[in-house]
């Protein structure tokens, strides 16, 4: 029996709105070097659902399939829950730190745009396609990176690729920590980062990181005892433990957004939303700049800084 976690992020370079990373745990009957065979017969069988989430979502489109996989990933590992603070503790996530939007968020109800039948229709389905591969969908977890946390590790000395590491990482250590037998990290790659030995080792409280490799592509490390390999690879979306992680994260990211919007614009008239990309977060910020004032909030709690 292998573990197998993946990890990525959703929210890595906008202004505004948290940084969200998620990670997938599963298990296999295979052995580490045979999970990867495993995994791709079994995405073939669900094509569709589960991919990478730039390509399922792109400027504004794909909500419903975005929603679609990210909430079937949930069902498959206990029901698909019917609101935000519901997601948050299926998710794991319900340490996060309060934002001043949370109050929409608590208002939303899942899901938006599918029938909740269907997404466990689709949970059904890929359940007995991980099954007959040997793979079974364990746990998916979450964390959300406030604008304040964000700003705070920066003046720490950290830089933002530091602080993607450390959350990822961080986050993946428990999963694997608390499993017997062998056990696999796939992460996709941080930015242009390629040495992240030292980072695993404090994760992972590893004293001992031995270097597989570290190339432009592929960055991989082995730590412990049975042995865990941590893997960090371009385009790691391909693998589908990752690309449900990033379909996870994308999805908590859109609703933080959705509510984001909706508690500004409550308060601003002719607010136009804002996805928190620089350019258009720049534009947002000067029409926003009287309410924030009046609101009492400083902008460390909204604007992240690069």
């Amino acid at each position: 029996m292998t573990l197998v976690v993946g990890t990525d992020e959703a929210g890595y370079g906008p202004n505004l709105g948290p940084l969200v990373v998620a990670a997938t745990a599963w298990e296999a009957v295979a052995r580490p070097d045979d999970v990867e065979a495993a995994f791709a017969t079994a995405a073939a069988d669900i094509a569709g659902l589960w991919g990478d989430s730039k390509r399922i979502f792109r400027g504004g489109d794909g909500f419903a399939a975005l929603e679609r996989g990210a909430l079937a990933g949930v069902a498959c590992c206990g029901g698909a829950p019917a609101g935000w603070n519901a997601l948050l503790a299926a998710l794991g996530a319900t340490e996060a730190a309060v934002a001043e939007w949370m109050p929409a968020a608590e208002r939303l109800r899942l899901p938006r745009e599918n029938a909740e039948a269907a997404c466990q229709a689709e949970a059904d389905h890929a359940t007995a396609a991980l099954a007959a591969q040997g793979l079974r969908l364990r746990g998916i977890r979450c964390r959300l990176v406030q604008p304040r946390e964000f700003n705070g590790l920066l003046a720490c000395g950290l830089n933002k690729s530091d602080i993607l590491s450390r959350i990822t990482l961080d986050l993946a250590a428990p999963l694997v920590l608390s499993a017997e037998g062998e056990r696999v990290v796939w992460c996709d790659r941080h930015g242009g980062r390629r040495r992240y030995a030292a980072l695993v080792s404090r994760s992972f409280v590893a004293p001992l990181v031995q270097v597989i490799s570290e190339t432009p592509e592929w960055s991989a490390y082995r730590i412990g005892d049975p042995p865990c390999r941590i893997e960090f690879a371009v385009r790691g979306e391909s693998r589908l433990p990752v690309a449900l992680a990033s379909m996870t994260a994308k999805y908590v990211r859109e609703l933080s957004m959705a509510a984001f919007n909706a508690w500004w614009c409550d308060r601003v008239a002719g607010l136009a939303p804002t996805a928190g990309y620089p350019v258009d977060a720049a534009r947002w910020r000067g029409e926003a700049e009287a309410a924030v004032a009046a609101s009492g909030l400083d902008w460390d709690e909204i604007w992240r800084r690069a």
